[in-house]
């Protein structure tokens, strides 16, 4: 299974912002569309994702206000990024060794979605729950040999 496989059912409704950004800026269009990252972009490139664990530490530098800073002074001005071709276990590895939650999606150097955690593990459990539907109906259809009750070996 391929990210494309997640962006397909997912949609293709994406936010983003731009680096010189205020941050409240920022936290209310998170807040209002109940999202937990934006792309941040310039110029049509990616330049970094700014996450809620990037608002939490600047509101915390910041003794608890948001203050004037901008999005391009706590973004993750690196972030993990994959291709629509790249495979559902690759993106595990690559989040779980990150602890990423979040992954731009990107057709070279289109930006063609996001990725969360979430929809990684939602699509992994419905691909194993649809598996697990096909070996149960297989293993219900299994045919019955002829006389195999009859040939059981007395004392096993």
């Amino acid at each position: 299974m391929k990210v494309s496989d997640i962006l397909r059912v997912k949609g293709n409704t994406l936010f983003t912002v731009t680096p010189d950004q205020p941050l409240a800026d920022a936290v209310n269009t998170m807040a209002m569309h109940d999202i937990g990252s934006l792309v941040v972009m310039d110029h049509g490139n990616l330049v970094g994702m700014l996450t809620f664990r990037e608002v939490i530490l600047a509101i915390v530098k910041n003794g608890g206000q948001i203050g004037a800073t901008t999005i391009s002074g706590v973004m993750d001005s690196h972030p993990l990024t994959c291709s629509p071709d790249t495979e559902i276990d690759e993106v595990r590895r690559m989040m779980l060794g990150r602890h990423a939650r979040y992954m731009p999606v990107l057709n070279e150097r289109t930006l063609m979605g996001v990725i969360s955690f979430y929809d990684v593990a939602k699509t992994v459990v419905e691909a194993q729950d649809f598996e697990n539907r096909m070996l149960k109906a297989y293993i219900r259809d299994w045919p019955v040999e002829e006389g195999a009750a009859g040939n059981a070996v007395p004392g096993n």
